[in-house]
Order: structure tokens, then C-alpha cells, then sequence
């Protein structure tokens, strides 16, 4: 895996070895950053189920100011944080290590609003419904703002106070653009 354009262009991440962690094919990476590239300049980020950091990293190495990094693995927020370090991006990269539902709880508390939001949760797991009605409830995400989710083809249990934006599918693989439902704005085509 790698780092597909921007600063930090042809850089290789590390990735947890096994089969607890699904990295985003670059295929996908790079159609996904493709269609986000004019929303990427000067962007706050959030990556939630951070991973490798995958995400995240391409999009500050594309513009973004700032990605917040949420993982509750240790052995992934280690590898995030080397990913970081390799790209030259620690100065804008945040690395906390905690769940997701509870990291959107503290987020808002603190304030912060993001222009973009990654969430590559487990495939089939509760938690990316969890999470995505968190940060509708506590409004994390600006009004113009996007959450990208990454997940199965027919997994689409989790749109509760949602509006899709726009879909794209790569085989098994499906990324959802996802807008708060009082603040759709108009209708990519």
C-alpha cells in the first residue's frame, strides 16, 4: 500500500500483518481521492477506524491542514504514527488511541468540526451505525462537510440521519458519500 499523490506521492505505508485489518485497495483509494480532490486543500479531517492511516494520510498529503487519527488498536496507532513520520506529516496528523463512539463523544465536547470524515469501520459491524449517529447528534461535521464511508456492497443498515450524496462501487466494495439529512447540499451528478 501506498501513498497514491500529493507531498507525500509513492511513499509505502506499513499495515498490520493478518487479517484484522482490511486496508483500501489503491484502486479504490485513488478513485475516492479523485472525486474529493477540490474539497481536499485546507481541509480538517477525521479518520475514524483509522487503520494503517491509510485515509487520512492521503488526504493531508493531497492539501488537507489536519486529520485526527482514532484507532483503539495500539499495534495500528503505532503503525499510524510510523506512516506519519515516513510521510513527513506528524506536524498535521493527531493520533488518539480510543473507540470511535467514545472519540465523537470527547470530539464534541472540544468543539471540533470536520469538513471530512472516513469511516472505514468492519465490515458488518454494528459499530459504523453507532458511530455515524454519534456524529449526528453531536453535529461534528460542518454543514458543506462530507462522511466518506467505506463498506460492503450490501451493507447499508446505518443511514439513519442521513442523505446519500453520491455512491461508488468497486466490486465488493461500496463508498458512500454521506451529507446530514437537514444539510444536504446539491446533488453531485
Amino acid at each position: 500500500m501506498r501513498v497514491i499523490s500529493g507531498c507525500a506521492k509513492g511513499r509505502k505505508l506499513k499495515t498490520l500483518k493478518g487479517f484484522n485489518t482490511r486496508p483500501t485497495a489503491d484502486r479504490v483509494k485513488e478513485s475516492l481521492f479523485n472525486i474529493l480532490q477540490d474539497r481536499l486543500p485546507g481541509a480538517y479531517c477525521l479518520d475514524l477506524f483509522a487503520g494503517s492511516g491509510a485515509l487520512g494520510i492521503e488526504a493531508l498529503s493531497r492539501g488537507a491542514q489536519k486529520c485526527i487519527f482514532i484507532e483503539k488498536s495500539a499495534q495500528c496507532v503505532k503503525i499510524i504514527k510510523e506512516n506519519l513520520l515516513h510521510c513527513q506529516l506528524t506536524q498535521r496528523g493527531e493520533v488518539w488511541q480510543k473507540d470511535a463512539v467514545a472519540a465523537v463523544k470527547l470530539l464534541a465536547k472540544q468543539a471540533f468540526k470536520f469538513d471530512l470524515i472516513f469511516l472505514d469501520a468492519p465490515y458488518g459491524s454494528s459499530v459504523l451505525a453507532q458511530a455515524l449517529e454519534k456524529i449526528a447528534q453531536n453535529k461534528i461535521l460542518s454543514r458543506t462537510g462530507l462522511a466518506v464511508v467505506e463498506h460492503h456492497v450490501q451493507d447499508s443498515t446505518w443511514l439513519h440521519f442521513w442523505q446519500v450524496y453520491r455512491e461508488k462501487k468497486y466490486g465488493k466494495t461500496k463508498i458512500t458519500f454521506l451529507v446530514l439529512a437537514d444539510d444536504e447540499p446539491k446533488r453531485e451528478e
